[in-house]
């Protein structure tokens, strides 16, 4: 999050906005409870579902929103479960500690070269970390800095979308020449298109959303995820001074030697038999979430998904919902009582990461939740509900067709 003056607040507070706004918006007309537990696994239970704690517990429910955000941070093959044991090889930058064991000589190589990699850089420097860094990623790009001040938006892209990813692509470039003749950074362009992905995503037909993830992706992450001013100075001045390499290779092997680490690095473009090889004394995964994984990892999803209740979305990106950003089971059918909030419907709404976003799906959501809960409640009372759970006097709300969700008409980036 950033203001108009470029600021960017610390997560921490960040978190503390939430739960103050949280707690002033319900005003103590719902009861909310937090329960600081793992699910461990979802089932149907009759009209209900059960959530089935870590601590061995239980919960029950009429509805169940899963708004786990980003799944767990991915895992690289080479790296086997011996070696993630091993105190200088972090798999989770983001725990408390986790640099911790890497001493200020350290020489350390980064998997990763994206925002999480640059916050690394920026937090060994503020250890008086003195060492080496190398870091590494299959095409060597790095998060691009914002403008300052932070301005507007430029271009307009929802207007007759495109249908293509080559289309896109150079009604961008278009957009970023025509902003750099009138004065305006290209940021302002990509600020535009943030604005308009939504409808931009739902114009493409499959194999283009494809397409665009197969090719685009990697330069859209770099340019639309920017590095905050403190670690983009960072890695800036490691650069500058030698501290920091960045290399666009990918690993191939990771093994332990003579008390070091012993990496082989296959260069970007180049065979099996052009390898090169970097011994140092940490490496720090920074590879990013493992979304192609989200369901797998997640246990509660998993479960979910062994009784063919959910399935993961045909682009890898999160669990496969409709516009109402309800849960489809492996037949395709759509469940009222199963939803999506947040990062993990991203397959169906394209972009769903930044906090406007986010916050304007949950909003949408949580309405659609409320008038079923209202619908189930009045079915209740009445002693009528149809085998599927849905209320007999009210099949939907608009005579029998699901409407999309309705969010982002403010069209703020």
């Amino acid at each position: 999050m950033v203001d108009a003056l470029g600021l960017f607040p610390r997560r921490s507070l960040f978190g503390v906005y939430v739960a103050e706004t949280l707690a002033e918006a319900h005003g103590g007309l719902a009861a909310i409870r937090h329960v600081r537990d793992t699910a461990k696994r979802v089932i149907r239970w009759g009209r209900s579902w059960r959530v089935e704690l870590g601590s061995g517990g239980c919960l029950e429910a009429d509805l169940v929103a899963v708004a786990t955000g980003h799944p767990s941070p991915a895992v690289l093959p080479p790296l086997a479960s011996p070696l993630l044991e091993h105190p200088r090889i972090v798999s989770n930058p983001w725990a408390e500690g986790a640099l911790a064991a890497v001493r200020a000589t350290d020489d350390v190589l980064i998997l990763g070269t994206g925002l999480t990699m640059a916050d690394i850089v920026a937090s060994l420097e503020l250890r008086g970390h003195r060492g080496r860094i190398t870091a590494v990623s299959r095409r060597g790009l790095l998060s691009r800095p914002h403008e300052r001040p932070i301005g507007g938006a430029w271009g307009e892209f929802a207007e007759a979308p495109s249908r293509s990813a080559l289309d896109l692509l150079q009604r961008v470039r278009a957009a970023v020449m025509a902003a750099a003749a009138a004065g305006q950074p290209w940021q302002a362009v990509i600020r535009a298109l943030v604005r308009d992905a939504r409808l931009v995503w739902a114009a493409l037909p499959e194999e283009e959303r494809l397409r665009l993830l197969r090719h685009l992706r990697p330069y859209w992450d770099v340019h639309r995820y920017r590095a905050a001013p403190p670690a983009e100075r960072a890695v800036h001045s490691a650069r500058e001074d030698g501290r920091l390499e960045v290399l666009a290779a990918s690993l191939i092997d990771i093994s332990l030697a003579e008390g070091r680490i012993d990496v082989a690095l296959r260069p970007r473009g180049m065979s099996m038999l052009h390898q090169m090889r970097r011994r140092v004394d940490a490496v720090v995964l920074a590879i990013g979430p493992a979304h192609r994984d989200a369901v797998a990892s997640n246990p509660a999803l998993a479960s979910l998904a062994a009784a063919g209740l959910l399935h993961k979305d045909p682009y890898a990106l999160g669990v496969h919902v409709d516009r109402l950003s309800r849960v489809l089971n492996s037949e395709g059918q759509p469940d009222d009582t199963l939803l999506v909030v947040g990062p993990l419907a991203r397959g169906t709404f394209g972009e769903l990461v930044g906090l406007p976003h986010v916050t304007e799906h949950a909003a949408a959501v949580a309405g659609h939740a409320a008038g079923w809960i209202e619908t189930l409640a009045a079915a209740r009372r009445s002693g009528r509900l149809r085998p599927c759970g849905r209320p007999d006097d009210t099949p939907t709300a608009h005579g029998g067709v699901d409407p999309p969700l309705v969010w982002g008409s403010s069209r703020q980036a």
